[in-house]
Parts: C-alpha cells; structure tokens; sequence
C-alpha cells in the first residue's frame, strides 16, 4: 500500500500508484512552466502558491478519472494543470476578498504585495490556464468556461446573500456547488475524456466530482469548528472569526430561529459579536463545538459523500474504482 495525493489516499496498485505519481510530477512542472513570465516580479508572485505546496486535490482526480480510458492521453497532463491554475487564481482573488494574511502556511500575496497586486496575479494564472486550454480543443475551452461561470456566479451568490424567501442553508449549498464543486466535477470530467473514456464513464465521473467537491468543502466547514491546528492546516475558528457563514453556523441560526431556546439565541449572539476578542471566540468555539449543528453539519457531510460513492457503482470494478471511493471515505474522515 503506496500512500500518495491528499488526506494520505492509498492506492494499492503498484502500476497505478506509478501511473498516478508520474502524472501529478508532470503536473507539478507544468505549473511552474506556466508560471513563468519574461517579468521576473510577475514569476514570483504567479509561482508564490505554486511553490508553497497543496493538495493537488483536483489534478489527482484528473489522474484516477483518467485510468478508466488512456492515462497516457496527451491531454491529461495539461488538463489537470489547467484545473489546479484556475483553483490557484482563485484562491489570489478569495484572499483579497477574505482580508486573509496567510494562505497555505506562508504570507498571503496580497499581504505581501497588496490586494491590487493580488488581483492582477490571479488574474494572470487565469489568463495562462486559458492558453493551456486553448490547445485542448474548443470542447474543453466550453466545459471550463461554463465552469468557471458557475464558479464566479456561486462566489457571487455567497456574497450577496440569499433572498428572503430563501433557505438559508439551501443557498449555501447552491454556493458550494458552484464554488466548489463544479471545479472538482471538471478535474474528474476532463481526466475521463482526454483519456478517451467512455460518454458515460465521462458522466458518472462528472456527478460523482460534483457531490465530492460538496462534501469536501463541509468537511472543511466542520474542521473549521471541530479541529485542533494540527488537524487543519490553520488556525481554528477562521472562518468564524472572519463571519464567513459556514454549515455548522447557519445550521445554529436555523434552531435558534426554529425553536428559539434560550441557550440558542444566546450563542447567534456571541457569533454575531466581536470574535476578534479571543476570549469571546475561545467560547463561541467551545459551545459550537457541543452542539447539535455540528453533527449535523457532519451528516450533510457524509450524506453528499455517500451520495458520490453511489456515483461510482456503473464503474467497472478495479483500483481505479477503489480509490475514488476511498476519497470519499477520506473527506468523511476528516470531518471526524
């Protein structure tokens, strides 16, 4: 058992795991190969996330989709290094947005270079990964760029907010699928048809990218509130302290305007409070982390995870098979 790509994923075949490790190698130089510019400056700041590491969540999905035609297909390589520059320009704009100071254990760009610097570098990897994509055929340039619309229209939704008539957490959701997910459903989309995969294949992988993206994200909703630092990557509460609705807090607002306890309405008052006072957020922590919306921002987590594992029964049995469903058992893990 070979332990490769994110959350220590296992592959337990020797061909495949060599498969797999060669990709994301390739990947890995494709990335600074199109991250380079005549303006050294420009170099740096393009190659300050690349260098600082990641997942590569999304070129391994690239990588495992691709097993079910040609692995070897000349587009793969470049297919995945298209999905993880688009992620990358969008984590440049998220920290702009988010205010954020670090990004991946180092100094976010716009902490280093300012936000205005920030915006034109991802703006920059975006304007690459279409160079990349122009080569893959006009087919390809439609899957993204109708991808790359659901991803700005779920960021744009999430900033606005839901309308009044709706479902808090529903739109949440409707978030997610765009933000994230409808990039995850392309990894695995584009992995299958440039290895020449069957239309169907191409499909389920597609559905089943969709409903992993999801649940990835509430399994870092979850993290957020129920991790120590070590766990997570960050520090805990960030995304509280921030006031970035998250499952597990919308899941509290929906009780506490359900049933009105007491206890309830108190905590939304704490979250609605100062949480830069870090005694405030110590609390606020500590009862989120005791009540009932976390665990069920957990059972929305592994229901979308299980609802990506259904995804796969059509596959034809194989390592290739086995390893997707063990991603879902990793995103369900980590949201313990």
């Amino acid at each position: 058992m070979t332990v490769v790509g994110p959350f220590g994923l296992s592959v337990r075949d020797q061909a495949l795991e060599a498969d797999v490790q060669t990709g994301l190698a390739a990947v890995e130089a494709g990335l600074l190969d199109a991250t380079k510019s005549d303006v050294p400056f420009i170099t740096e700041a393009a190659q300050h996330l690349v260098l600082a590491g990641g997942k590569r969540f999304r070129p391994l999905l690239v990588m495992l989709a691709a097993q079910f035609g040609d692995p070897y297909a000349p587009g793969v390589v470049p297919s995945a290094v298209v999905v993880e520059l688009t992620h990358l320009a969008t984590l440049y704009h998220d920290d702009v947005m988010d205010e954020a100071d670090v990004r991946r254990g180092v100094d976010s760009a716009n902490t280093r270079w300012g936000n205005s610097i920030a915006v034109l570098t991802g703006d920059f990897l975006f304007a690459r990964a279409s160079h990349t994509l122009a080569d893959l055929g006009p087919e390809a340039v439609r899957i993204q760029s109708e991808a790359f619309e659901r991803l700005v229209t779920g960021q744009i939704l999430e900033t606005a907010g839901p309308q009044e008539d709706r479902d808090p957490v529903d739109h949440y959701l409707d978030v997610l699928g765009g933000k994230t997910g409808s990039l995850v459903a392309v990894s695995c989309r584009f992995g299958a048809m440039m290895s020449g995969a069957d239309e169907s294949v191409v499909d389920t992988l597609t559905q089943y990218g969709e409903r992993l993206g999801v649940a990835f994200q509430l399994a870092d909703d979850v993290l957020d509130i129920a991790s120590d630092s070590h766990e997570s990557g960050k520090t805990p509460g960030t995304d509280l302290r921030e006031g970035i609705p998250t499952l597990p807090v919308l899941h509290l607002r929906a009780a506490a305007a359900a049933h009105g306890r007491p206890e309830d309405l108190e905590l939304v008052e704490l979250v609605d409070g100062d949480l830069t006072d870090d005694a405030r957020h110590a609390e606020v922590l500590r009862r989120l982390r005791a009540h009932p919306a976390l665990e069920q921002a957990r059972r929305d987590t592994v229901r979308y995870a299980e609802e990506a594992r259904a995804m796969l029964a059509p596959l034809p049995d194989g390592y290739a098979k086995a390893a997707l469903a063990e991603m879902c058992d990793a995103v369900v893990h980590r949201a313990g």
